[in-house]
């Protein structure tokens, strides 16, 4: 099939930034807003200034509140903040059909479901069993790919063919999407290295300076590889876009929510302080401990993620998490 009308579900600032990305590739584009107030404000003034201040959207963008217009479409973004797919997976249910020549559905959000320590895909085949998945991921910041600025992404299906038949939809010459057949890699790299964003956050803030940021990105790599190699992702993958790429972006600069929360934690913000009110989502406070968990299950070290989620979510002291894992005993890199 060719892919002529996108439907992007969530108008927050990734899914506004992909409905540019897919107008701009020539698509026929609706976007779906769980507010109806902010579906007729997008129609309205073609601007999205809750969560893109300052982008102007081409006109020729629709949006919608109601779900079942936006799945009219070729292909489906996913774009909903991690923990809230298994809901609007649900809602899909009995609008998507099932079978490999049914509607793409393609996972745009970067986590792992806090609870269950799931994958996206792993959701989805709970919820959505029998529908054809793809995944997109990669170094890339929404209010940049609003912008039209070049961006490099992994876009990962089972099949080869759908793979091919998406990025040929969304493809253009700042939007450089890159084929892949590995789904657990192209996910494991976009979910933990918001964990180890705010990790490298919180060096920032404490002013530990930039050979401690390093040293966490490169060993923060190392636990990426120990995850993705027990749950079957490809080495390859996760040196590429969606791995070390994601990881070194998010990692070194503050317009990472996830960086940008960890150097306030760095500082001396509280964390209940910080999430308080918030209209953006850092997904590596809700992922933290689910890849913990995970890592867990396959008997897998991750010092770094843990201490993130004891920090996060067991109220363990900044410094004495540092220090723990400056006492950690030397080893060979390869540990």
């Amino acid at each position: 099939m060719s892919v002529q009308s996108i439907g992007v579900i969530g108008a927050g600032a990734w899914g506004t930034a992909l409905a540019t990305a897919a107008r701009r590739a020539g698509r026929h584009v609706t976007i779906w807003a769980r507010d109806p107030d902010l579906a007729a404000r997008l129609n309205r003034e073609h601007a999205n200034p809750d969560y893109l201040p300052s982008i102007a959207l081409d006109p020729a963008i629709g949006a919608t509140g109601d779900l079942a217009e936006a799945v009219n479409s070729d292909a489906l973004l996913l774009a909903v903040p991690a923990q809230h797919l298994r809901w609007i997976g649900g809602k899909l249910a009995p609008l998507v059909f099932a079978g490999t020549q049914g509607l793409p559905l393609v996972i745009c959000a970067k986590g792992m479901e806090q609870g269950s320590g799931a994958l996206m895909s792993e959701v989805l085949a709970e919820v959505l069993p029998g529908r054809r998945l793809a995944v997109l991921s990669g170094p890339s910041f929404a209010a940049e790919v609003a912008r039209g600025l070049p961006c490099a992404i992994t876009l990962a299906a089972e099949h080869g063919e759908t793979a091919t038949e998406l990025a040929a939809a969304l493809g253009s010459e700042t939007f450089r999407p890159y084929r892949s057949q590995d789904l657990i890699g192209a996910q494991i790299g976009g979910a933990v290295k918001n964990v180890m964003a705010i990790a490298c956050g919180i060096v920032a803030g404490r002013a530990l300076g930039d050979n401690a940021r390093a040293a966490l990105i490169a060993r923060g790599l190392a636990e990426i590889m120990r995850l993705g190699a027990a749950l079957g992702a490809r080495r390859e993958t996760l040196m590429g876009l969606s791995g070390l790429g994601d990881l070194t972006l998010t990692c070194t600069s503050p317009q990472s929510r996830n960086y940008a929360l960890g150097a306030a934690l760095g500082g001396g913000e509280s964390l209940d302080g910080l999430m308080a009110g918030r209209r953006t989502v850092a997904e590596g406070v809700f992922s933290a401990s689910a890849v913990v968990r995970r890592a867990g299950r396959h008997g897998i070290e991750m010092p770094i993620a843990q201490a993130v989620d004891d920090i996060l979510n067991r109220g363990a002291d900044i410094e004495d998490s540092i220090r723990a894992l400056l006492a950690r005993p030397f080893t060979a890199e390869t540990s």
